[in-house]
């Protein structure tokens, strides 16, 4: 049987995805260090909430809250035994939302990096990541996801170890990387790397792309570099809204609903067709995107040039693809979706 996010991508030139996860939650009281998985148990309303706020703006394609529910970031907050549970009930509240849309819009399990750092720079073993994975996904599957989603993946042999979980799942999948170090990822990929990685999986995605990363100018350099490289699938474009500012005690960021627009048509004319935003992308933000996709003429892929005027600069001269990029950061980091 054919995936419905394939079905729906035969139909249709671009998907709207949805925003943050985090900014979202943050606003309805989740506080720094809480995880936001048990919220799926302890304040499933809310998470309806942030669901149907997606979905209701017009996304086609939304993320579940279960960005962290791996067992080596639930161990922080001794729910490591919980995978299963937490994973599936936030597919289970997402089913329910996406069912009573009246629309089809697919409901895609999160999946975020182990925050462990692979071997043999790190600790964490291709099985052991694969292990984490694979009880996340089994999780995402049992609640009614339609497709595994991994994201903000910055090492390749990680990459491949959700990809060989998902086979082991049986769950069709996307994956994106985060591009935050000019033009690279903080293992090091360019854009042009990770078609070449992806081409080499035994489990094919039916989309990939960029996520996150430092703004959506950036975003959009990586995507191009995705076409030009000729990448074979479907491309997502889940760049953040704007750059973020420490404003009376809280992170802000500067991205408005224009910004916003602007950058999700830039997005399809540089040839993604899943276009959704990153941290600080509020269902305000998607509402004008929907509008600007549905009333505004494809164009020619825009110049560089033409992005930084609508977007703001770049963070870098380098998109990584000309060996001009600082080396690899070895630091062990644990990534957060905002």
């Amino acid at each position: 049987m054919t995936n419905p996010l394939a079905q729906l991508l035969e139909t249709r030139d671009w998907l709207l995805a949805d925003g943050a996860t985090g900014t979202n939650l943050f606003n309805m009281g989740l506080e720094s260090g809480d995880a936001p998985e048990l919220w799926n148990v302890d304040h499933a309303n809310r998470i309806k909430t942030l669901y149907s706020g997606a979905v209701d703006a017009g996304s086609d394609v939304f993320l579940t809250n279960t960005f962290g529910g791996n067992a080596s970031r639930l161990k922080l907050h001794n729910a490591q035994s919980r995978v299963h549970e937490l994973n599936r009930v936030g597919a289970e509240i997402a089913r329910e939302v996406a069912d009573a849309s009246g629309r089809t819009v697919i409901v895609a399990g999160s999946v975020g990096p182990t925050g462990d750092i692979m071997a043999p720079l790190g600790t964490l073993t291709h099985k052991s990541a694969v292990e984490m994975f694979h009880e996340q996904a089994e999780g995402l599957k049992a609640g009614g996801a339609d497709v595994a989603w991994v994201e903000t993946i910055s090492a390749p042999e990680e990459f491949e170890a959700a990809a060989k979980a998902f086979a082991l799942a049986d769950m069709p999948w996307c994956g994106t990387m985060s591009f935050d170090t000019a033009g690279r990822t903080m293992m090091g990929l360019t854009s042009a790397d990770m078609v070449k990685a992806v081409a080499k999986l035994d489990h094919q995605p039916i989309a990939f792309g960029a996520n996150c990363g430092v703004g959506a100018s950036d975003l959009l350099r990586t995507i191009q570099g995705f076409a030009k490289a000729d990448a074979p699938l479907p491309l997502i474009s889940k760049g953040n809204a704007g750059i973020p500012k420490y404003h009376d005690g809280h992170i802000h960021y500067d991205g408005t609903p224009d910004l916003m627009a602007d950058y999700a048509c830039l997005a399809r004319d540089s040839g993604a067709t899943i276009i959704g935003g990153c941290c600080g992308t509020t269902p305000e933000h998607l509402v004008a995107m929907r509008a600007a996709l549905e009333t505004r003429a494809t164009t020619a892929r825009p110049s560089l040039d033409e992005i930084a005027q609508k977007l703001g600069a770049f963070s870098s001269a380098s998109d990584g693809t000309d060996g001009a990029a600082p080396a690899p950061r070895r630091t062990r980091r644990r990534a957060k979706s905002a």
